[in-house]
């Protein structure tokens, strides 16, 4: 078999051969040396912006950087200016890779990488999956990610798909008959392993738990899946488990970066330090020792088109005390740092933690099928649902009640059910929005 993958990245210009090159020397640094090897990695990265890009350089300052420590992190508001003003001296458009965000923590970007830099991720994604067995240039995907609903970008990434060895799914229709679609192509082809967004699994692992279907028999090809860009609940993991019947592996990244953390064959959500520099802060911008909760904070180690430089992921996390420079483990993924539901007393409650409390409540009947919660006012919250039946009015009393306990007394809820909740135009679904304007 022709090893696509490789050819189709060659193709469009990203030196994958001497990307893996570069890999191996990285791996090969000894444990005992690696603090002092990524120490030079991070200095090296930032003394070529200073010098190459006027945008990272006029963002600086001009104080001279002495500490790490003293170096400002960067959000994305601070890329909002065109791309061709952030980039470095001898890029352009035409010699980068170029993606935006989703924008769903509120601010969309367009940013870039340079093609080695490019190609050194893809290098390393396919190290970490190959973990499992799964190899780019010959595993068959089944992926469940957006599509462009225009006919040529369609067609497009159809073709990219072709040569990425993946079906891409219609996530965008994961009502009943929608999924039987999907089940009828595991019947017909045989996918190694499920690649995609964790809630669009889920609905499918929710309906075959319905129809009493376990997906590796139905596919006996199945060997893995790897969920990605939503949280990943342990009841779902179970779920996900017992009805895939494979492996399920959690992905934790960033487009605009790589892969932050990796579940490795173990159990350990092991972060990429071959690429990546990831940090925990405090509120004054400190690192915090391994065991505390702060900050997720990254710098991106290789890409000289573009600075990513103690740069603010918007998530809250906690690095295991068993952390090591070469071998960092991300004990906790807490929920996003803008996700907060801000009540009328003054109290702040993290939205992926009201939304966890939710999702217990509605996991005890098997109806609700998924959810989203949006505060609409700074006393009011709507929880849209997805139901095969409406909530009975003792249902909701319970949750109310629970909201009552868990947050505050005198909230309102408005409770709406949908045949089908809407998703973001790249087919996340964001679990907790709020509209409120309040500053924390």
């Amino acid at each position: 078999m022709l090893n696509l993958f490789n050819l189709s990245l060659k193709i469009s210009g990203y030196p994958i051969e001497k990307a893996k090159q570069q890999l191996s020397e990285i791996l090969a640094v000894p444990d005992n040396d690696y603090s002092l090897f990524i120490e030079n990695k991070k200095r090296e990265i930032v003394d070529f912006h200073i010098e190459n890009n006027p945008f990272y350089k006029n963002f600086i300052g001009e104080s001279k950087v002495t500490k790490w420590e003293n170096i400002p992190t960067m959000k994305k508001i601070d890329f909002q200016i065109p791309l061709k003003e952030r980039l470095s001296k001898g890029f352009s458009k035409r010699n980068v890779y170029i993606n935006s965000t989703s924008g769903s923590s509120g601010d969309p970007m367009v940013f870039a990488k340079d093609k080695l830099g490019h190609a050194l991720i893809w290098a390393n994604i396919m190290r970490r999956f190959g973990w499992y067995n799964i190899d780019f240039n010959r595993s068959y995907q089944a992926r469940f990610y957006g599509m462009p609903l225009d006919f040529i970008a369609n067609r497009v990434l159809r073709l990219k798909d072709y040569l990425s060895n993946r079906y891409r799914f219609n996530i965008f229709d994961l009502s009943y008959p929608g999924i039987e679609k999907i089940i009828g192509e595991f019947k017909n082809r045989k996918f190694d392993y499920i690649n995609g967004y964790t809630s669009s699994i889920v609905l499918v692992a929710k309906y075959l738990k319905k129809r009493k279907l376990v997906l590796k028999k139905i596919c006996p090809s199945l060997k893995a899946c790897i969920v990605t860009s939503e949280m990943l609940f342990e009841e779902d993991k179970i779920l996900l488990s017992e009805r895939l019947g494979v492996p399920i592996i959690n992905e934790y990244g960033a487009s605009e970066l790589d892969i932050i953390a990796f579940e490795n064959p173990n159990g350990d959500w092991q972060v990429n330090a071959e690429t990546l520099f990831v940090e925990i802060l405090d509120e004054n911008n400190q690192p915090l020792p391994y065991g505390k909760e702060g900050r997720i904070v990254v710098t991106s180690l290789y890409n000289k088109a573009h600075p990513f430089i103690r740069y603010e992921v918007g998530d809250f996390g906690i690095l295991d005390e068993k952390s090591t420079p070469k071998k960092p483990i991300l004990k906790k993924l807490i929920g996003r740092t803008n996700d907060v539901a801000v009540l009328p007393s003054g109290k702040t409650s993290p939205g992926m933690t009201f939304y966890s409390i939710t999702k217990k409540l509605f996991d005890d009947s098997g109806n609700v099928k998924e959810f989203i919660i949006i505060q609409t006012k700074l006393d009011t919250f709507e929880i849209q649902y997805a139901s095969d039946m409406p909530l009975k009015k003792a249902e909701i009393k319970t949750i109310e009640s629970v909201f009552s306990d868990f947050l505050e007394p005198n909230l309102k809820y408005i409770f709406t059910r949908k045949e089908i909740l809407k998703r973001s135009e790249t087919g996340k679904l964001k679990q907790f929005v709020s509209l409120i304007n309040n500053q924390i």
